[in-house]
């Protein structure tokens, strides 16, 4: 492994980073003085680093296993929510899935949920830093009987004999994100055609924004949000051809989509409910608004409204007590007359920004509330009201 991971993989780099597990931010140039008189310098910043890139991680891929395994910037940035791989491989698992190729392993989150749902993988990854990383974490969650992972450019390693194929392209570059899949690396192209190839499955992550157009006619597209943060989208092959879902972790629960029309506009009714991420996403609000009996507030708003309260488990639930034209005095006026000092501001199709809008009405008071600026048949409007409870 590269110099600066190296030497923690040592008896004394275990016990040192065993020593600086949980410190602080603010501790550690203390820290870093006392152990600099009994450790070399360069094992001590390495420990340090590697504390404070598992303390991001525990976010990911929870304490235990965090605590276990090994990252880099990049690999804690860049790879899977571990609950997000866990349903993956088990879908995978469900289809009969027994082996798989993970191309663009990174640092092993997605190998090692495959192995733990009983699952064979071959890891790979060019960069030699990023595989022997993912070597060691299979190591250290006992899972290398089921990983082999192999230093390679993944458009020359042969997946024939492999049941399904997992593709992860980078999609950060230099500059940050990026947006057009095929500049993704490897590019989204590729990426399909080795999909084709499996002998049974395929699944391809990309970026939630990706387009729908972008979807090949013979995968299936399906979005996937975690406690309601759109995470990721996925295209599946040897599945339905053009079938479209949103998933909903913790759970799953999933949403098929049935091609419905768009949904009907109307007025404003009592309730307003707020699609998940991924739900939007899929463009499947047709089929809560039809589980609501609902409507849109605006043709090009993805807000539902209905006269009743439903429990959904795609969609928030709000009540709403007044609607007005967007007018920050009159909001503040009425935000005073209420005593709202907590206020949650939420927004779609507004160019406000909540804090802009927070710092103008200045909320005070010991009530609580939500407005929404949005619009209501093209009208730039607010909403105000709070979370409902079916």
């Amino acid at each position: 492994m590269n110099d600066h991971l190296a030497p923690l993989l040592t008896p004394e780099g275990r016990a040192l980073l065993a020593e600086v597990r949980g410190t602080a931010p603010a501790d550690e140039l203390a820290v870093a003085t006392r152990l600099r008189r009994t450790h070399p310098a360069e094992l001590v910043s390495a420990a340090l680093a590697q504390a404070r890139l598992r303390q991001r991680a525990a976010a990911k891929f929870g304490e235990a296993d965090a605590d276990r395994m090994f990252f880099t910037p990049n690999g804690v940035e860049q790879s899977t929510r571990a609950s997000v791989a866990t349903y993956r491989a088990e879908r995978l698992r469900t289809l009969g899935v027994t082996s798989v190729a993970d191309l663009c392993c990174g640092i092993g989150g997605d190998a090692i949920a495959l192995a733990r749902a009983g699952i064979r993988v071959l890891a790979v990854d060019r960069d030699p830093v990023t595989a022997r990383t993912a070597r060691v974490n299979a190591d250290a969650l006992g899972l290398a009987d089921l990983i082999e992972v192999r230093e390679a450019d993944v458009t020359e390693v042969d997946t024939a004999g492999w049941d399904a194929v997992f593709v992860d392209p980078a999609r950060r570059g230099g500059r940050g994100r990026i947006f057009d899949p095929e500049a993704y690396s490897p590019p989204l192209s590729w990426a399909v055609e080795a999909a084709r190839k499996a002998t049974h499955a395929a699944a391809l992550k990309v970026a939630p924004g990706i387009p729908h157009e972008a979807v090949p006619a013979d995968a299936e597209a399906e979005w996937i949000s975690d406690a309601g943060d759109v995470k990721e989208a996925v295209l599946w092959f040897g599945t339905t051809p053009g079938a479209v879902r949103a998933t909903l972790l913790p759970g799953p629960r999933t949403l098929p989509g049935r091609g419905l029309p768009d949904p009907h506009v109307r007025p404003v009714g009592r309730y307003l409910y707020e699609p998940d991420g991924a739900v939007i996403r899929a463009h499947l609000v047709a089929e809560v608004a039809e589980e609501l009996d609902g409507g849109l507030i605006d043709p090009t708003i993805a807000y539902i409204t209905a006269d009743a309260l439903h429990a959904s488990a795609y969609a928030t639930p709000y009540e709403i007590t007044d609607q007005l034209p967007f007018n920050v005095k009159k909001l503040k006026a009425l935000l005073r007359e209420r005593e709202v000092g907590i206020l949650t501001v939420k927004k779609r199709g507004s160019a406000v920004e909540p804090e802009e809008l927070r710092r103008k009405v200045k909320p005070q008071g010991p009530n609580s509330a939500t407005v929404f600026l949005t619009r209501v048949a093209g009208a730039p409007t607010m909403l105000v009201g709070h979370p409902a409870r079916p």
